[in-house]
């Protein structure tokens, strides 16, 4: 009796690509070259195309078109992928109170200009784009697959939530190749399905509150999960000796002055991603009530003249 071929170990394979305007790396196991070749290809080619809908930043974005032509009161059909972005949206903004707002374009365009005159916003153009900030200004019918704005010009920016939508597609997409082990890291927000080989889980830092600081000290040990962080370490402006950062707080408009960085564990990349821009804004008080009902764990730093601060739930230490 002929003896049995030994079954070959799963080879490990690793791919880049700048989408959504920033890098986004994949990397997992498969049983040859071809099908590594085959299942990144078509992971990427689902990010891209979900770029063209739920980029801000693309004029011919179907989120730009939406907002662009949308009369308030009048009923929108959108895609599958928009409405569920959407959907996810206004849900973790009514648990969050409003700290999570997709409807903070007006303010991040005020913001960029800021960032690049070194001057605050004026107060009017403020008060005006605070005006149409609210998450409850639009509407969504699931039957129907709709959106209808309740006032005009409102300006939807899913930065907050779209790289974690599009990493748990690319995941969906690799599982459907035969990929049972794999890492999705969208320039921080990562999405983990099975252990690698022989290996108990993967192994992530988190990066530090500051550029300037030494490497990571707390690692996590993750398997078919999520992890987002949500950091001001490059991204501010210092105005009039007030330092603010790239995230805005949706009820006052401004950006926050205090430096913090928030590492959110979830289930789901759109989850993780859209509850560490919310306790961003939040902080650790008040937060962490809301991601004990997500089944989230948190590790957040506040910065400060003095040593930051270090606040984690009580699950964190379990990763």
């Amino acid at each position: 009796m002929a003896a049995e071929k030994p079954v070959s170990a799963p080879i490990r394979f690793q791919f880049q690509q700048i989408r959504m305007g920033v890098p986004w790396r994949i990397e997992f196991y498969a049983d040859s070259e071809q099908i590594a070749i085959d299942a990144q290809k078509a992971a990427f080619a689902r990010v891209k195309k979900l770029d063209l809908i739920l980029s801000d930043y693309d004029p011919d974005s179907e989120l730009n078109r939406l907002c662009s032509q949308a009369i308030a009161g009048q009923a929108v059909s959108i895609s599958e992928d928009l409405f569920k972005v959407l959907q996810a949206s206004q849900q973790i903004s009514h648990k969050t109170g409003g700290a999570f707002d997709v409807t903070v374009g007006h303010l991040t365009d005020l913001w960029r200009r800021a960032y690049r005159k070194q001057s605050l916003p004026v107060a009017e153009a403020l008060r005006a784009a605070l005006e149409k900030t609210d998450y409850r200004l639009y509407e969504l019918n699931e039957a129907e697959w709709t959106v209808t704005f309740l006032k005009n010009d409102l300006q939807l920016d899913l930065g907050g939530i779209a790289k974690g939508y599009a990493a748990d597609e690319a995941m969906s997409v690799l599982k459907t190749h035969g990929i049972k082990s794999a890492l999705i890291d969208a320039s921080g927000d990562i999405v983990v399905s099975n252990a690698p080989p022989e290996k108990e889980a993967w192994i992530i830092a988190i990066a530090p509150l500051r550029k300037s600081d030494n490497d990571p000290e707390v690692y996590l040990k993750l398997v078919n999960c999520s992890v987002a962080t949500s950091g001001d370490a490059s991204r501010y402006v210092e105005i009039d000796g007030v330092r603010y950062s790239h995230i805005v707080n949706p009820v006052t408009g401004l950006g926050l002055t205090t430096p913090s960085s928030v590492t959110i564990i979830a289930q789901t990349g759109i989850t993780a991603d859209a509850l560490a821009s919310a306790i961003s804004v939040m902080g650790p008080k008040t937060g962490f009530c809301v991601l004990k009902k997500e089944h989230a764990e948190a590790y957040v730093v506040i910065g400060g003249k003095e040593k930051p601060e270090v606040f984690q739930t009580e699950g964190f230490p379990e990763y």
